[in-house]
């Protein structure tokens, strides 16, 4: 499975009553595919999953593979903190179509390495799917050590990790005894310069929603080995990366959004719109970058 090399975390669209909005959704996988990304995740940590019930992951994995059309891949985070439920919504993704599944570290029950590797292996082993492995610890309160990682690697559809945890030691380490076929994704927008360095694959972004095009120049600039010029986008994109986490996100990137004319509602409490500060310094970012159409 080519997942490319600018994966969007995708966020979920609701309409004013905070409801799946399928319209907005079908506008913004359009967006999304023609500012460059090359595949989507669908209900992570940025499309809210933690207020999405089970019934609603199942609608938004349907509306988004029927407005991606067979254009890129469409990855499902079907990963919980219970093994037996990801297990059951791996298997309702994979019915409805999806090319990929992404798994997440279980998160608040804090599993020891063994549990770990029991969890991710146990889902792994109940699907065909091409299986992306996600450490943020940051979030879950656990981290997949490179070990277990590796481990994991060895079995034949666990293809990829998307790896948050920002400890270069661990990440190196991962990129160093992988195999070949395994693929290696920055969690994290900026760390993906850094990361192409080491070998790795490309990104699973959150700021590709909003500067998908500069994020496929910086790295198309690496890989033609123009890195002063990668360096170059790096640091100009820095400042729009850490904005997307000034304040709770996906908070942040919708509001982003709707600066640039897409309007993709609001986020789900406990969550809170993005404040007037951040929406204006988030213009004045976009603005900077002339991603802003003269009419939004």
């Amino acid at each position: 499975m080519d997942f490319g090399s600018l994966i969007t975390a995708m966020v979920t669209p609701f309409d004013a009553t905070g409801a799946l909005d399928e319209g907005r959704l079908r506008r913004l996988v359009d967006h999304l595919i023609e500012t460059g990304t090359t595949a989507v995740v669908v209900c992570g940590t940025t499309g809210e999953s933690p207020t999405l019930s089970h019934a609603e992951k199942l609608r938004l994995f349907d509306a988004t593979l029927r407005a991606v059309d067979g254009r890129i891949p469409v990855i499902a985070g079907t990963g919980t903190n219970s093994t037996k439920d990801s297990i059951e919504l791996t298997l309702e993704a994979a019915r409805l179509g999806v090319q990929a599944v992404m798994l997440v570290t279980p998160y608040y029950n804090r599993p020891s390495q063994e549990g770990l590797y029991m969890h991710f292996a146990s889902i792994a082993e109940s699907t065909t799917l091409p299986v992306m492995l996600y450490n943020v610890p940051g979030r879950t309160g656990v981290n997949l050590q490179p070990q277990t990682a590796l481990q994991l690697a060895a079995i034949p559809n666990v293809v990829a990790l998307k790896e948050a945890s920002g400890d270069f030691s661990q990440i190196l380490r991962i990129a160093a005894e992988k195999p070949d076929d395994f693929l290696l994704y920055s969690g994290d927008d900026k760390f993906t310069l850094p990361m192409l360095a080491i070998g790795a694959a490309g990104v699973v972004s959150v700021a590709g929603h909003v500067v998908g095009r500069q994020i496929r120049t910086m790295m198309d600039l690496f890989w033609q080995g123009q890195v002063d010029e990668a360096a170059y986008w790096s640091a100009r994109l820095l400042p729009i990366f850490e904005a997307m986490f000034m304040e709770a996100s996906p908070a942040p990137v919708k509001e982003a959004l709707s600066i640039l004319g897409i309007d993709v509602g609001s986020v789900r409490s406990p969550l809170v719109p993005a404040s007037k500060a951040l929406r204006e310094h988030l213009y004045t970012l976009l603005n900077a970058l002339g991603v802003i159409e003269p009419s939004a």
